[in-house]
């Protein structure tokens, strides 16, 4: 019976790896990985491969999802096969699919979570898990006016709940959207939708870099986020509704959020 172990890799750098993915992906006949799912900005593919101690055959997105994980399947149905994902590695659907056609076809499979960018965000902002509600992706402005993203936001707050935003990004073509771009589309669908969901006013918290030595955490009304220089991707953007008085407190301290957010206190 052949192997399939889908592996975390972390959200920055490849020594973000668990000892337990590292013996793994070191014990096994093939490895593949793929990095267009999410961003780890110091990735060094050389220093991964020095680590692991054999080559790493990268897929790309058509090999995943068009071709349907075709080259893994085939390797893992003859041997051990790891797959190194960024973050935790069954958050992208595209691996879900490809784990369960694999227990299809009779071959093994396993799981080696890493550190994901869901529990990361939480962490570093301060705000409690149970508190989240839906989260959603704030796509390119290109693709069109897509309302989802304030659809999503705006159940979540009569709710009371949190709400994460992915930001999309192209990994392949090496583009990233902002949390500004992010916030200017949200409230350019404000003004034609007038609901009070994303305004000038808004609370926001702004997190680039999470899971870095040097993530940039950031809580400020809309406003004032719009100006402020979040530096370089990934970013991601939390809409927080009424708040825990230790949520508020954490936004203060770990956020710089201002004092007014106590005002927030439910």
């Amino acid at each position: 019976m052949g192997e399939l172990t889908f592996i975390g890799m972390g959200l920055n750098r490849e020594t973000d790896i668990s000892l337990r993915g590292l013996k793994k992906a070191q014990s096994a006949d093939v490895v593949f990985a793929e990095f267009y799912t999410s961003l780890m900005p110091e990735l060094n593919l050389h220093k991964l491969e020095e680590l692991i101690g054999k080559q790493v055959h990268v897929v790309s997105r058509r090999d995943l999802e068009e071709e349907e994980g075709r080259r893994i399947i085939e390797k893992a149905d003859k041997g051990k096969v790891v797959l190194l994902v960024s973050g935790d590695p069954l958050i992208a659907t595209t691996h879900v699919d490809l784990r369960i056609r694999a227990e299809k076809l009779g071959i093994r499979t396993s799981v080696v979570h890493g550190a994901s960018i869901v529990s990361a965000v939480i962490g570093l902002s301060g705000l409690q898990n149970y508190k989240f509600g839906r989260s959603v992706t704030l796509p390119f402005p290109e693709v069109g006016v897509v309302e989802t993203p304030y659809n999503v936001i705006a159940e979540n707050k009569k709710m009371g709940l949190h709400t994460l935003c992915f930001l999309d990004f192209r990994a392949e073509e090496k583009m990233y959207l902002t949390i500004r771009e992010g916030l200017q589309a949200l409230l350019a669908l404000e003004k034609r939708k007038h609901q009070g969901v994303v305004t000038v006013d808004t609370l926001a918290v702004g997190i680039a870099r999470a899971g870095s030595e040097n993530p940039t955490v950031r809580a400020d009304f809309a406003e004032k986020l719009l100006k402020f220089d979040f530096g370089k991707p990934p970013h991601s953007l939390v809409f927080p509704t009424s708040l825990h008085f230790m949520e508020a407190e954490a936004l203060i301290t770990l956020a710089k959020a201002p004092e007014l957010v106590k005002e927030m206190v439910r």
